[in-house]
């Protein structure tokens, strides 16, 4: 139904309107389309103004809704092709197959996310953890870090490996995670998923992390390295060369100099942080999403808010868990260290006490509310928005 303007067709008598209507049904359609949307155009240079930008930003929207439509469109269509695909000469419904690949896919897209929301506060927890001589706390280490070398370059130092290593590391956690939800399942006689308890999330949880600990361990490394670069120039390697500020050059140097084995440095400390902070981790997330559903609702049927907030809680408890390791990985990785991670741990706590393994833990907790709390939500309706195309 449209509604004309009056001024238009003064002159024009019942029948020429009539026929001047049928002639030019399609452009009235096209020209009309903003009054149907609700903008209507306004005499006056401001209210005109005002109009455009309306219309600019619906136009944004709508450009958006588009490209994720047709991401949609064509991501379905491949999963609909790979669930029909007779892989092994069977049954052609590949479903287990399709859903650990569409958790691999919602787990790269929600790494990707976490990183560029809390990747300020990271460079801040490296620096505190591997050189706390130089900064007197979270605010000096952060403000002194803007100073010297920008935003980019400074408190976004090392974003490049640190999405390689987000992604790495959740799109394998979170396929590993749903493959391992299913063995618990198998394992406790359960008929689905989503009849597992807290507990038994959790373990499914710490073994996932046993998969992503690999993926994770080089590009790290890569990432703590380059947030501590200009400290490492100065205490660790003067000798450093000048030229190590992107990722591809730093990966070069560390191939050259230590082969392979320098890219899994700080690997055992790193299981230890990953396999029991994991079970933290879901447990607290999945624990949390328990307790915030009504009777009448699932886990999955909480919203965006509650699942926000479910997985904050489950970063919080992940790092308040797992910190001292953490901090031991991290000295072990920028100082280039040979010693085991038990050496490395007493040898803090003899130097510099007890304490010294919870240096950064505020930055840490405070990047990892909004970050995890990203992750998950990103995570969780990527996963439903995909399956919703099977």
């Amino acid at each position: 139904m449209f509604t004309f303007y009056p001024k238009h067709f003064l002159a024009v008598s019942s029948k020429q309107y009539c026929f001047y209507t049928l002639i030019m049904k399609d452009f009235l359609n096209s020209v009309l389309i903003d009054e149907a949307e609700g903008l209507e155009e306004e005499e006056g240079e401001a209210e005109e103004g005002t109009a455009v930008t309306k219309r600019r930003r619906l136009s944004l929207r709508s450009t958006l809704l588009a490209v994720r439509d047709g991401l949609l469109y064509v991501v379905g269509g491949f999963l609909r092709f790979v669930r029909r695909f007779d892989m092994h000469g069977g049954t052609g419904n590949n479903i287990n197959f399709v859903e650990g690949l569409v958790d691999f896919l919602a787990g790269s897209i929600g790494g990707a996310a976490q990183v560029y929301v809390s990747q300020p506060l990271d460079t801040v927890k490296v620096k505190l953890q591997t050189f706390p001589e130089m900064y007197r706390g979270m605010w000096d280490c952060f403000v002194k870090t803007y100073r010297k070398d920008g935003f980019f370059r400074g408190l976004y130092a090392g974003s490049v490996p640190a999405v390689f290593a987000n992604v790495a590391e959740n799109s394998v956690l979170f396929a590993a995670y749903g493959g391992c939800q299913k063995f618990v399942t198998f394992v406790v006689g359960k008929e689905k998923a989503s009849d597992l308890t807290t507990v038994q999330n959790a373990c499914a949880g710490s073994l996932a992390a046993c998969f992503s600990t690999l993926t994770l361990c080089p590009t790290e490394l890569i990432k703590c390295k380059l947030q501590a670069l200009r400290e490492m120039k100065h205490f660790v390697e003067p000798a450093h060369p000048d030229d190590m500020r992107t990722p591809w050059t730093l990966t070069r140097y560390i191939w050259r100099t230590e082969g392979i084995r320098g890219f899994y440095r700080g690997l055992s400390s790193t299981f230890l942080r990953e396999m029991p902070g994991y079970f933290f981790f879901f447990g607290s997330y999945e624990g949390t999403r328990e307790l915030l559903r009504s009777n009448n609702q699932t886990k999955d049927e909480i919203g965006p808010a509650r699942t926000m907030i479910a997985g904050a809680i489950g970063g919080v408890c992940l790092w308040t868990s797992t910190f001292p390791a953490d901090v031991i990985k991290s000295r072990i990785q920028v100082k280039n260290l040979n010693e085991s991670m038990f050496t490395v741990g007493s040898d803090i706590v003899r130097r510099e006490g007890v304490l010294a393994l919870y240096r950064g833990l505020l930055p840490s907790v405070l990047r990892t509310i909004p970050a995890t709390a990203t992750l998950f939500v990103t995570y969780e309706y990527t996963k439903r928005a995909m399956l919703a195309t099977l």
